[in-house]
């Protein structure tokens, strides 16, 4: 049941960050364009670069502790860029007149639903012993396996794809061509 929740929470978090990573701060409110939230765009930007890289060496590479171990790492770095990220917002968003209370709200749950599936996740790898800590090496067994696995191999290219669009408008010539590009669409 553990991988199901996972999956939900995964999913659920997928949909929030393409909301607030790809729609409001690159196409509505262009961060990489203000000077004042050049920072805030570089944390969203290694964040982006973490995730599939999380979601591959946590969820998918199941056949190598060592794989797991870099995934705890990697979820580590994020849980501090997160901090730096949060803590920059106020000064970025000057631009705008500070942060609306809705994207606030949004990022809750953004992270709590990407950090939610993050433990849940864990609660069924790591089990107790009275020798320690013990990781589960194989769970295909497990009911759900399958599903996880499907949508976690699924967010990885789209995950890619939303990193390079942060790289991409992290530098001049990238930037000015997406510049070029967002002007034609006038829906939103």
């Amino acid at each position: 049941m553990g991988l199901l929740i996972s999956s939900i929470l995964l999913l659920a978090f997928a949909v929030f960050a393409v909301i607030d990573g790809f729609y409001l701060h690159i196409f509505k409110y262009q961060l990489f364009n203000h000077p004042e939230s050049k920072f805030e765009h570089a944390t969203h930007t290694i964040r982006a670069i973490l995730f599939p890289l999380i979601v591959y060496f946590l969820f998918v590479k199941q056949d190598s502790i060592s794989s797991f171990y870099i995934g705890i790492s990697l979820i580590i770095i994020d849980i501090i860029v997160l901090a730096i990220d949060a803590f920059s917002e106020k000064e970025s968003r000057a631009f705008m007149g500070g942060l609306p209370q809705w994207e606030y709200i949004l990022h809750l749950f953004v992270n709590g639903f990407h950090f939610a599936s993050v433990a849940v996740f864990l609660a069924v790898k790591l089990y107790l012993t009275e020798n320690g800590i013990n990781i589960v090496q194989d769970l295909s067994l497990l009911p759900y396996f399958k599903l996880f696995n499907i949508i976690a191999i699924n967010l990885i290219p789209g995950a890619i794809l939303l990193a390079l669009v942060h790289l991409a408008t992290s530098f001049s010539k990238t930037t000015a061509y997406w510049n070029i590009l967002r002007v034609r669409v006038t829906c939103c």
